[in-house]
């Protein structure tokens, strides 16, 4: 009843998942950094994501968790299920009483699989995007342009309700407390897959991480806007100084949620472009 890519770009390890299903993303994706990632679908057994993390853990591969977590389950012919370790290795697996169309495709770093899909030009289509994305981008990013292709492609054969994208990574979670970089999810909504774009571009804006090198420096006449633009939101500089400034500056952007987006004397480019916005 779903469609999902489970993939790596060797620091990263994630799936994104969209289903004629309410909320697929609290059953289907499971990803942690020192395992690697998993999807369980069709009829899909849950208990897949924290025994298969476990699997992994303990040093088995992708297919041979597979092996393990079908072998164990008396309903495996009713379940599909993608996995990908943290050496890359992957495996996809849909059992004989899947609903047509099921199947799924593998590649170094992926595994791509759907049931109850208009084809299988779903899961070409997505294997063709994943293999086109430019490697530069975030695994989120991959992960979605593998997600829309098999959207734009058909999809789930009964329609559309819900999306998620999950990713764990070695560095970058959120105030480098967890190995979580990205957790999205569209629990209801007539398209989906569009929403779950509009919000990775809210978390892109939220949640990336400055480039120091692309950052401003607080000098000069920058400064002085910057002083100017806060004091007119409500967040003006106790002094001239720039420690004073840079405290009025974190005060606005925690307010806004732009606390990642920090650097000690400097502005990143996005953050100005927030403050010129909000204080036009």
């Amino acid at each position: 009843m779903t469609f999902s890519i489970v993939a790596s770009d060797g620091s990263s390890w994630g799936v994104a998942v969209a289903s004629k299903f309410l909320a697929v993303g609290c059953a289907v994706p499971a990803a942690a950094a020192d395992a690697g990632a998993i999807a369980t679908q069709s009829y899909a057994n849950l208990a897949y994501r924290p025994d298969g993390l476990k699997h992994l853990r303990d040093g088995k591969t992708a297919q041979e968790t597979l092996d393990a977590l079908t072998a164990a389950d008396a309903g495996r012919e009713q379940r599909q299920a993608g996995i990908v370790d943290t050496q890359g290795n992957a495996a996809t697996f849909t059992g004989s009483g899947c609903h047509d169309w099921a199947g799924g495709r593998t590649g170094a770093c992926y595994a791509i699989q759907g049931n109850i899909l208009t084809g299988p030009e779903v899961v070409d289509a997505m294997e063709r995007a994943w293999l086109a994305a430019d490697p530069a981008q975030t695994l989120a990013r991959r992960l979605y342009a593998a997600l829309a292709a098999g959207d734009d492609a058909g999809g789930d054969r009964r329609g559309r309700q819900s999306a998620a994208i999950l990713v764990a990574a070695t560095a970058g979670g959120y105030a480098d407390s967890t190995d979580i970089v990205v957790d999205l999810r569209i629990d209801d909504s007539p398209s989906p897959v569009p929403e779950l774009g509009r919000l990775l571009d809210l978390h892109d804006l939220y949640f990336g991480k400055a480039d120091p090198e692309a950052a401003l420096p607080l000098q000069g006449d920058l400064a002085v806007e910057v002083r100017r633009r806060l004091a007119a939101l409500g967040h003006a500089a106790a002094g001239d100084e720039g420690d004073d400034l840079d405290t009025a500056l974190n005060d606005w952007a925690g307010v806004e949620n732009f606390e990642e987006r920090m650097l000690a004397g400097k502005i990143d480019p996005t953050v100005l472009e927030q403050l010129r916005q909000k204080s036009t």
